[in-house]
């Protein structure tokens, strides 16, 4: 939609994986292997969310993350005790 706008605009398609659940190693997910291009096809992560929303943007997700869990640890402690 946004290239029928300007043609000029500069366009990309990507498979964006928002988590790694293999971190700290690089996502190797055998399936991707073949059908894309890694490097300039798919984001995984902080590659993923710094594309969105900036350099950085990776890290403060984590860090919003990692606070909300500390201030709400004994909620979150307390519903998992009902599985």
């Amino acid at each position: 939609m946004r290239y029928s706008i300007d043609p000029n605009i500069r366009v990309g398609a990507y498979i964006c994986i928002p988590y790694n659940p293999e971190a700290p190693k690089p996502y190797s997910r055998w399936t991707l292997k073949g059908l894309y291009d890694l490097k300039n096809e798919v984001l995984v992560a902080e590659e993923f969310w710094d594309f969105l929303g900036g350099t950085g943007t990776y890290n403060q997700l984590l860090d919003i993350f990692e606070q909300t869990g500390i201030e709400l640890r004994n909620e979150i402690d307390k519903k998992l005790l009902g599985f």
